[in-house]
């Protein structure tokens, strides 16, 4: 049977000492993908140096002014011939056998929007799995088996580009949940397919993840927006989980207003009501305690999930 075209889209901006690193692992694949399309999203520190140095005809690469990872993966979906879409983020890593598991998936799942599986937490101290479904195939309900679990990351997912392109892509200035926005508007329309296999490695330890340099966004794109009350209580619920998760960096961060907007939306949810009490109390402490509080609490979460606690 003929292999999926697969186009790799990798937004990178400012990852000069991983970079590489990913690159390679894309290029050790045992099934190799028809292209890696590299989008530099205006960095100063050579990392388009990294890529060139590569040297791989696999790997295509284009520059541009800084304009947010989103604009950067969009515009490399646009410059890319494949099928699918498979993204990854400049300082994530596939084992070989990735592309090889999502083919297999569309080949025995065929006409899901979402093509996942399992990953690897990497903290600076080793990789640590964290909690995924353990059935393979089409999941049952995304929205619901996505409580308390993870099935979709961009540097695990692989989309159909035809419905990519159908839901408009990423929201363009959007620099959190960016990626829980589209996976709404992709599962309303396509079912999601998922292999626990776990043949990705995610990153916490890079310096600009968009969590920890914040800024204001300026995007027309919202979870108040694109929250239906009239879905059903599996949808409500996800967005609410994005929505509120996005409130506690705002909040943290000054955006005061924004965080308590997400509050009145969602405070509904019953499935997040820990991360709806996090939200309202970090909005009434000081500013200038909220980064080193909330920073406290995801520290404490992370060793204690690594617990299993």
């Amino acid at each position: 049977m003929k292999s999926p075209a697969i186009s790799v889209v990798v937004p990178l901006f400012n990852k000069r000492d991983e970079v590489g690193a990913t690159l390679r692992s894309v290029l050790a694949q045992t099934l190799p993908p028809v292209e890696i399309v590299v989008v530099d999203d205006g960095s100063t520190d050579g990392s388009a140096e990294v890529v060139r140095a590569i040297g791989s005809p696999l790997v295509r690469l284009l520059v541009q002014s800084n304009a947010g990872v989103c604009v950067a993966r969009n515009r490399a979906v646009a410059e890319a011939r494949g099928e699918y879409i498979a993204f990854l983020d400049a300082d994530d890593c596939w084992e070989p056998g990735y592309l090889a598991e999502i083919a297999a998936l569309i080949a025995e799942f065929p006409g899901c929007g979402i093509y996942s599986t399992a990953f690897w937490v990497l903290d600076g101290r080793g990789r640590f799995p964290v909690p995924c479904p353990d059935r393979r195939g089409v999941v049952d309900n995304f929205f619901r088996d996505s409580a308390h679990r993870y099935i979709s990351i961009p540097s695990a997912s692989v989309v159909l580009r035809r419905v990519f392109d159908e839901v408009g892509g990423f929201p363009p200035g959007m620099k959190i949940g960016e990626d829980l926005y589209l996976w709404v508007k992709i599962a309303r329309r396509l079912p999601v397919c998922f292999s626990p296999a776990r043949l990705v490695c995610y990153s916490k330890t890079a310096a600009n993840r968009s969590a920890a340099i914040y800024t204001p966004e300026a995007c027309d794109c919202s979870f108040e927006a694109l929250y239906d009350p009239a879905a059903p209580i599996e949808e409500r619920e996800f967005i609410a989980r994005a929505a509120l998760g996005k409130a506690l960096v705002l909040s943290a961060k000054g955006g005061t207003e924004e965080a308590a907007r997400a509050v009145r939306t969602f405070s509904f949810t019953r499935t997040y009501r820990r991360t709806l009490r996090k939200v309202r109390v970090l909005n009434v402490l000081p500013v200038a305690w909220r980064t080193p509080v909330l920073n406290f609490y995801n520290r404490l979460a992370w060793l204690l999930a690594k617990k299993g606690l």
